[in-house]
């Protein structure tokens, strides 16, 4: 590489960190305005609002050829999406640095719903910029969903060995990661959601095998269930009469989504590519779709497009809390809202610990939801078994507060995980063990690495070198087994 490019590649990038820490100060700028008037909650508010306004969407408007079963859920869906797409941190951070400078205005791409309301919570919204903005950004996502649905069409001609594969009796796990599937060490198993979910007495009887889209990983057996991989929730297409069927549909479906778009109708170019899976279900055999598919409370808020396709011919749709951290914490004035995107959701089914999780979905999906109370759901350990300790202990669990330049743009209503909170605690139990003669046994929650607070990271490294401290990893899952270690 020549000596010059070198150095311009060395200049743009050190160009692009300083623009990337001026924006992260003005963004802390912008946190220091709302927690300084009082006004924490106003991000969440705003969110919240975006959860529960119905877009303007009327019913007739949505192409049955594009949406499929969906469509007569497309307010919801297209709102769901948005939530996930446009709603995330990204738009906390455009809120953040509007509020960092006296005049600020809100820059980002948003529907024209969305931007009357931001405006209605008081944000000055830079209106034709944001239009712009979105347009762009729609215009993006209908390139997008052509080119999902050439994937498809290029995919199926060697797709004979996996739709085999699929056509046994079986379900499948959305998002899991390597950590939630079955492990064995010296006779002992993993608590897993895999494993919970084949001795529980709900599961679908009569299933061959269990599918995950975990990359890279074995296949292995729980018993005689098959547990296998499988790139994504629905197999290729097989045969080319299905493949030119789906070919056709996807002409037509690109052609109407780029019309609407012309004329102001942007939820079908927006779709396309959800709608790209849901029309591959349709052209799928009954036999190689999943008997339940399962969806985790990590990705609450979208229930995706194809498992309306999916439900309509048979597959079960079972959405599971795996934790119930799922409530914001009680105030002076009561209980606050929901969290964001909670009562956008329109599971078929949930699967939840307790009553009181029940009620919690009640109030966030309706009365009407399905709710079935199956007691505490596994979800990712390690087959490592707890140390043996010759001592009484605490067990301590806890959240570790990350750094402030990321937690302010949360959108938190109120500074709880944070240094201030979780260090205190953490010493308050180091003393008192340390007083009384008895272990702390301290089980974080997860490895977040770097995005740790310093503080909180400072405090860890110091108690870790106690020897009234005993560090247990956080895969490793407490089980009834672990009587013997707290007799």
């Amino acid at each position: 590489m020549p000596i010059r490019f070198k150095k311009l590649l060395s200049l743009f990038s050190e160009m692009m960190k300083r623009i990337q820490r001026a924006r992260l100060r003005r963004i802390i700028r912008g946190y220091r305005v709302l927690k300084q008037s009082g006004q924490l909650d106003r991000i969440a508010v705003v969110k919240q609002a975006l959860t529960e306004h119905p877009l303007e969407l009327p019913k007739p408007y949505f192409a049955s050829l594009v949406m499929g079963a969906g469509a007569a859920s497309g307010e919801i869906v297209v709102r769901q999406y948005l939530l996930i797409r446009v709603g995330d941190i990204s738009l906390n951070c455009a809120l953040l640095l509007a509020l960092s400078e006296e005049q600020g205005r809100v820059v980002f791409p948003l529907p024209r719903e969305w931007r009357d309301v931001l405006t209605q919570h008081g944000f000055k919204v830079a209106r034709f910029k944001s239009a712009v903005l979105w347009q762009c950004y729609v215009c993006a996502l209908l390139v997008y969903g052509v080119a999902q649905i050439v994937r498809v069409v290029f995919a199926g001609p060697g797709s004979g060995k996996d739709t085999v594969l699929n056509q046994q009796r079986h379900v499948y796990f959305a998002a899991l990661g390597p950590g939630n599937l079955p492990q064995k060490v010296n006779g002992s198993q993993s608590h897993d959601v895999i494993s919970w979910y084949l001795q529980w007495p709900g599961r679908k009887p009569d299933i061959e095998a269990v599918h995950h889209g975990v990359a890279n990983s074995l296949p292995l057996a729980v018993g005689s269930i098959a547990v296998l991989p499988q790139p994504r929730p629905l197999p290729d297409l097989a045969g080319w009469g299905a493949i030119l069927n789906y070919a056709v549909w996807g002409l037509g479906a690109s052609v109407i989504a780029a019309l609407d778009c012309l004329r102001g109708r942007w939820w079908h170019a927006l779709l396309l590519n959800q709608a790209a899976q849901a029309a591959q279900v349709r052209f799928l055999p009954v036999d190689s779709l999943a008997r339940e598919y399962l969806f985790h409370n990590s990705g609450w808020i979208y229930r995706p497009l194809w498992t309306y396709e999916a439900e309509r011919l048979g597959s079960a749709i079972t959405f599971y809390f795996y934790s119930t951290n799922c409530e914001s914490f009680k105030k002076p004035g009561g209980y606050p809202s929901v969290f964001f995107g909670y009562k956008a959701m329109n599971w078929p089914r949930y699967l939840v610990w307790d009553e009181y999780q029940a009620d919690f979905v009640r109030r966030a999906a309706g009365a009407q939801a399905k709710i079935s109370v199956v007691g505490p759901i596994w979800f990712q350990s390690s087959a490592v078994a707890m140390p043996g300790l010759d001592k009484h202990g605490v067990a301590v669990f806890d959240i570790t507060p990350h750094r402030g330049s990321r937690y302010c743009t949360l959108g938190m209503d109120s500074e709880f995980y944070t240094p201030a909170v979780a260090n205190p605690f953490l010493l308050h139990v180091s003393n008192a063990t340390q007083q009384h003669g008895v272990l702390m046994l301290w089980k974080r929650k997860r490895n977040v690495g770097r995005i740790a607070h310093p503080l909180y990271r400072r405090l860890a490294d110091q108690l870790a070198e106690s020897s009234h401290v005993v560090l247990d990893e956080p895969d490793i899952l407490p089980t009834a087994s672990s009587k013997q270690v707290f007799p």
